[in-house]
């Protein structure tokens, strides 16, 4: 794959593979629309890949039309304008930047190709479904709560749709956005970690402000999770959380996201292949109406990427040779 330079592109835009990235995938019912971008230096400075999948904006105009509440349910459904958070990490620190620019509306790609709720399509369940599927042992947990594959609805909004979704639409969704968008993942993660040793995927997201715990003087502003030790090595988790505390940012482990189908999917500390979901609360960098970019937008970007870098760094440690000589220089 060729190497691009990391002048960043507009943040609400794909970029074209003759320009400054690399776009991929499609987004149904918007002609040459990508569903993602990505960027990254000629020379990367760390073996990090940040991943931002729930920013996207590109709306086709049927979908936002089958919207009972437009406005609404993207200002809740959205990581609202957490991509410019991910812009300025890349900036930074000079790591790998992958930005959906398909909705999480459209489709969610923290989510399994078989977390459907079959009510919302057309038609209902396939009855050539696979017996796992049909016994309702896959991954269909998140859809019965309205929160699948393709979100059906919102706690204390109800449903988001007009009608039913077409399984031809459905299906291609799911390979112009889904299949796309975690092949190439995957293909950049075995890239980075065959020059390093060892890569580290950072799945960026922003949550709704927390309630402080029982015993906690503030609620977190930044939720880690690992899966509970499963998706990455133990050592990134540590040195994540100390520095946070030493920054003076609230922060918290695995509650209460712990990460869902890109960490399951993407890492594997065994191959050297880490992943860390970045919970970022919108009430640090977005305005009063959580709605634009706030005052503290600046001071979250610095934050974040001082933890990129230093667990970028204990990442390449990991890798060993000389991966730890460039991540020095």
């Amino acid at each position: 794959m060729s190497r691009f330079s990391l002048d960043m592109p507009d943040p609400g835009r794909p970029v074209s593979d003759k320009g400054p990235g690399l776009s991929g995938g499609s987004v149904p019912g918007l002609a040459g629309s990508a569903a993602f971008s990505y960027i990254a230096p000629h020379r990367m400075r760390l073996p990090v890949l940040v991943a931002v999948p729930h920013a996207g904006r590109a709306y086709p105009p049927h979908v936002l039309a089958r919207m009972r509440d437009p406005h609404g349910a993207q200002l809740r459904l959205e990581d609202r304008l957490v991509d410019r958070l991910g812009h300025a990490i890349a900036q930074a620190t000079g790591a790998a930047l992958l930005v959906a620019h398909a909705p999480r509306a459209v489709l969610d790609l923290n989510r399994a190709e078989d977390d459907i709720d079959w009510d919302m399509v057309e038609g209902g369940r396939p009855e050539d479904l696979g017996l796992r599927q049909v016994a309702g042992q896959g991954g269909n947990h998140r859809a019965r709560s309205g929160l699948g594959l393709v979100p059906r609805r919102l706690p204390g909004s109800g449903e988001i749709w007009r009608g039913r979704l077409g399984r031809t639409e459905l299906d291609a969704r799911i390979a112009g956005i889904h299949r796309a968008y975690h092949e190439f993942v995957g293909a950049e993660l075995s890239r980075i970690r065959a020059g390093w040793g060892a890569a580290l995927l950072i799945d960026l997201h922003s949550m709704p402000p927390l309630r402080a715990a029982e015993g906690e003087e503030q609620a977190p502003q930044i939720v880690l999770g690992d899966r509970f030790g499963v998706s990455c090595h133990h050592g990134l988790m540590g040195r994540a959380l100390l520095h946070l505390e030493a920054q003076g940012c609230p922060a918290a482990q695995n509650r209460p996201y712990s990460g869902g189908y890109v960490l399951d999917r993407h890492g594997a500390p065994e191959r050297g292949i880490h992943a860390l979901q970045v919970e970022v609360c919108r009430a640090t960098y977005l305005d009063r109406r959580l709605a634009e970019p706030g005052e503290g937008m600046d001071a979250m970007a610095t934050l974040l990427g001082s933890l990129v870098r230093v667990i970028g760094a204990e990442t390449a440690l990991l890798g060993g040779g000389e991966a730890v000589l460039q991540a020095a220089e």
